[in-house]
């Protein structure tokens, strides 16, 4: 028989279900435990979700369960104290009404709903066509790993630093790396993908043998796909903070550059791999690394 459980969180009451299912089955981890990661890392996440539309990958039998969905729509049973934001879809020819996570009871909700990955848009809801950031998503091909991803990662931070743009590294929660550049500034997509594919191509041209700009995973084998097509008004990336439905409950967490150069010295992957235990850690020690990609503003310069 199904469980419930009633909890009352800031003047809503939620019933939660089946806190005690598997969702992890390697380590145990538990629906409940996904929960209460949620709600304990809520402090740092629910700035990062807030005012942007979240697609909810969700896991009915757990991380392991090949039967997952997105969900865009935000489910017509939600609570009435659930905000939503209107998205036109041209491919729907109609508004996609997406939730908006902006409080910590929305943000259970959504995870007791089994959303083990929230996704976000690269925008607010409120102005869609303007994106806030920029995203390169560092994903090896087989034999790579995530040793090179710092490397490659390493190398763009030259790039970035030369235009004197601030960037932010976090884990891909999975077997790679993502790069965020914060703009805050007014730009369209048109200018972010441009810049981006741009920016892959160059490190493609200044290193052959490691790097590709292509999508064809048949050109991937043993390098690092930098990823550009992600600055797109339509695509979602993971959320800083979002687990992961991997064998391990890991977390999307946000790393220093120091961090990303000690693994690569080392030659260490396992230094950029976290789960929820040790990120609420990290953020008892040092805060939200990602809270700057919120409001610092930076202009994209123009690449030779």
């Amino acid at each position: 028989m199904p469980t419930k459980t009633e909890v009352a969180i800031d003047g809503h009451t939620l019933t939660l279900s089946n806190l005690d299912k598997v969702f992890y089955r390697s380590s145990g981890f538990s629906k409940g435990q996904v929960i209460d990661y949620y709600a304990r890392i809520a402090p740092a996440l629910l700035p990062h979700l807030a005012g942007r539309p979240v697609t909810l990958k969700r896991y009915p039998g757990g991380a392991a369960d090949a039967d997952f969905f997105y969900q865009k729509e935000c489910p017509s049973h939600r609570p009435d104290w659930v905000n939503t934001a209107p998205v036109w879809s041209e491919g729907n020819d109609r508004n996609v009404n997406y939730c908006l996570i902006e409080d910590l009871p929305s943000l259970v909700w959504a995870a007791n709903l089994a959303s083990i990955e929230l996704h976000t848009s690269l925008s607010l809801a409120r102005d869609v066509a303007t994106p806030t950031l920029l995203v390169f998503d560092l994903d090896p091909g087989p034999p790579a790993a995530m040793l090179e991803c710092t490397q490659v990662a390493l190398e763009l931070r030259t790039v970035f630093d030369r235009h004197n743009l601030a960037t932010f590294p976090k884990t891909s929660g999975s077997k790679g790396l993502q790069l965020y550049v914060p703009l805050n500034t007014p730009v369209s997509y048109d200018e972010t993908k441009s810049f981006a594919r741009a920016l892959a191509q160059l490190l493609e041209k200044q290193h052959p043998g490691r790097v590709v700009s292509k999508m064809a995973k048949k050109l991937r084998a043993g390098k690092v796909f930098v990823d550009w097509s992600q600055n797109d008004e339509h695509k979602t990336t993971v959320c800083v903070y979002s687990l992961r439905a991997k064998d391990q409950p890991t977390v999307s967490t946000p790393v220093t550059w120091e961090e990303v150069e000690d693994a690569w010295k080392k030659q260490d992957a396992g230094l950029l791999s976290f789960d929820t235990v040790q990120v609420l850690r990290r953020f008892e020690q040092h805060g939200d690394l990602f809270a700057p990609v919120l409001t610092l503003k930076q202009k994209l310069p123009r690449l030779p």
